[in-house]
């Protein structure tokens, strides 16, 4: 088995957090796929591409230089974490993630950070398709209303305090069709993943929950 945590899960199921806190515990990289995709579509909407077009967009994903790291998102050496986290870039990264080629220039990206040694790796498709070897696959998940509530009190993603709970339920509902409806890599629970409903618990919790997952298998 690969020396790699995957966590996947749906949108505001406490996904990065719990990965970050993990990977900090290990001492490991942590990586958010992601935020790569909200990176593709910002760029290719920065230059003037049109979302349209997969050929386009995937080239937009092969060519992009950018860095990710715990904190920051970095593009050709400019600092877009809070640009690529708004509503509208949750829309558009939904849009290139259900493209074949776009993911396909990127889950070749995502391989390679294990050459650079064990990994904590967070997104929709880790322990099915990105690492389906994976040592330890975990899939977060948690009610919409608790999603809804913690994305709304998300200050990485922009949304005003005047938005409602119901608007943010409703995008998030959409994007999760979107998530799992794609042809491409859907989201679901890999068959060896082990289930860690985060509702109503609190996230230091969850992060003992996984690192007890965690050091179970890997001292197995």
């Amino acid at each position: 088995m690969t020396e790699i945590v995957a966590i996947d899960g749906p949108s505001g199921a406490g996904k990065g957090t719990v990965a970050r806190a993990v990977a900090k515990a290990l001492g490991w990289q942590y990586i958010d796929t992601g935020a790569m995709y909200r990176v593709v579509a910002w760029k290719a909407q920065k230059i003037g591409r049109s979302l349209d077009h997969e050929d386009v967009v995937s080239e937009v994903a092969t060519t992009v230089s950018f860095k990710i790291d715990d904190h920051r998102v970095i593009i050709d050496g400019l600092d877009v974490t809070t640009a690529i986290r708004t509503p509208e870039i949750d829309v558009a990264a939904a849009t290139v993630a259900r493209m074949p080629r776009v993911r396909e220039a990127l889950v070749a990206r995502q391989r390679a950070y294990a050459a650079a040694g064990p990994l904590v790796m967070e997104g929709r498709d880790i322990g099915t398709v990105v690492f389906p070897d994976a040592a330890v696959k975990i899939y977060l998940d948690a009610s919409p209303e608790a999603r809804a509530q913690r994305r709304a009190n998300d200050p990485a993603h922009g949304l005003s305090q005047a938005e409602s709970i119901g608007v943010v339920a409703d995008a998030l509902k959409e994007r999760d069709h979107l998530d799992r409806t794609r042809e491409a890599s859907p989201l679901m629970t890999a068959s060896d993943a082990a289930v860690v409903d985060t509702t109503g618990v609190p996230i230091e919790v969850v992060v003992g929950r996984v690192l007890e997952l965690v050091r179970e298998k890997l001292a197995g």
